[in-house]
C-alpha cells in the first residue's frame, strides 16, 4: 500500500488536529533528528510528550483564571509561623487533593479580620489547581445573591449543579452575609446539595454561635453546621491581625531635625551661655596668671611728670 505525503500540508494539518505546540516545534525537531539520526518513533514520541506537556500547562493556566484566587496568594508565601495552631504539614498535606476531596470533605477557617484565613484558602486552592482539580473562590454575599437571582429565575436547581463541576468550592468571608439582608436559605441548598459529595471550605471570623445572624432559623442553621462538620478540618486562627502587625513595626518614632523659630530661639540661648562660659573661664585663667607672676611696675622720670 502506497501513500502520498504532502509534507507543505503539515502546518495545516497540525492545526486542524489542534496540535500547537507539534506544529511549531516539528521544524527543529525533524532538523535535529535528521542530523542525529534519530529514529522516527523518537522523534515523533518527543513531539507528543511536548504536545501533551504545554497542554496540561495551558489547561492549568485556563483552570486558575476561572478560579478566581487571589494573585500572590501561595501557601509558599503564607506566614505559617505567624499562626502556630495551624500545621504546615496538615496543611500541604491536605493540598494534595486525595485525601481531601474524594468524600467531600471540608475546611473551616475561624479568626479575626486580617489573620490570613483567605490567604490561606487562596493558597490550597492553588495548589489543589495545580494538581489537576477545578476550585473556585467567591465572596459568599456575591455567590448567594448569584443563587437568589437564580432563585428569582426558576433556576436554582441548575445553578448548583453548575458548581459541582467544582472539586472545591471556597466560599470567602462567610460572616458578613446577613439573612436580613438578602435570602440566604439557597445558601443552605447549596450546603446540602454537596454534602458528601464535594468539597467546601469556609472563612469565617464568627464562631458558629454567631451562625444565627446568617440563617433564616435557628434549626437551618444547625442543620448547616452539621453538614459542614461531619467530614471537616477546622482551622483556629485567633491570632493577631497581619495589617496590624506590620503597622506596628511601620510606626517607629523619629526626630525632627526642621529649624523651626522655637528650636533657633533655644540654639542661641545655648550659644550664649556657652560662649559667656568660656569667657568666664578665660577671664579667671588670666586673673590667676597675674596673681602668680604679677607684672614689673614701670616708673617714669621725674622731669616726665608734669
Amino acid at each position: 500500500m502506497s501513500v502520498t505525503v504532502e509534507t507543505a500540508k503539515l502546518p495545516a494539518l497540525l492545526t486542524a488536529l489542534r496540535l500547537p505546540t507539534f506544529a511549531r516545534l516539528w521544524p527543529e525537531f525533524c532538523e535535529r533528528a535528521d542530523a542525529e539520526g534519530w529514529p522516527a518513533e523518537r522523534l515523533l514520541a518527543a513531539l507528543c510528550e511536548l504536545e501533551l506537556s504545554e497542554r496540561e500547562q495551558r489547561r492549568i493556566q485556563r483552570h486558575l483564571a476561572a478560579a478566581k484566587l487571589a494573585p500572590g496568594k501561595t501557601l509558599d508565601s503564607f506566614d505559617f509561623t505567624a499562626v502556630p495552631t495551624v500545621s504546615q504539614a496538615k496543611v500541604r498535606a491536605l493540598a494534595e487533593g486525595d485525601s481531601l476531596l474524594q468524600a467531600g470533605h471540608n475546611l473551616l477557617a475561624f479568626g479575626p479580620p486580617g489573620v490570613g484565613k483567605s490567604h490561606l484558602a487562596a493558597g490550597i486552592g492553588y495548589e489543589l489547581v495545580q494538581r489537576g482539580y477545578r476550585v473556585l473562590m467567591v465572596r459568599t454575599s456575591d455567590l448567594v445573591q448569584r443563587l437568589q437571582t437564580a432563585r428569582q429565575d426558576l433556576a436554582l436547581t441548575q445553578e448548583i449543579a453548575k458548581l459541582d463541576r467544582f472539586d472545591l468550592l471556597i466560599l470567602d468571608d462567610l460572616s458578613y452575609v446577613r439573612k436580613d439582608q438578602t435570602e440566604t436559605s439557597a445558601l443552605f441548598e447549596l450546603i446540602a446539595a454537596r454534602y458528601e459529595r464535594r468539597s467546601i471550605m469556609i472563612t469565617a471570623n464568627q464562631p458558629f454561635s454567631g451562625w444565627d445572624a446568617i440563617f433564616p432559623d435557628k434549626a437551618m442553621t444547625v442543620a448547616a453546621i452539621d453538614r459542614l462538620v461531619h467530614h471537616a478540618t477546622i482551622f483556629e486562627m485567633n491570632v493577631e491581625s497581619d495589617r496590624r502587625r506590620a503597622a506596628y513595626s511601620s510606626a517607629t518614632p523619629t526626630t525632627s531635625t526642621t529649624a523651626t523659630p522655637k528650636n533657633r530661639t533655644t540654639r542661641r540661648k545655648r550659644h550664649r551661655t556657652a560662649t559667656s562660659k568660656l569667657d568666664h573661664a578665660a577671664t579667671t585663667r588670666h586673673l590667676d596668671r597675674c596673681h602668680r607672676h604679677p607684672p614689673a611696675m614701670s616708673r617714669r622720670p621725674m622731669s616726665d611728670v608734669a
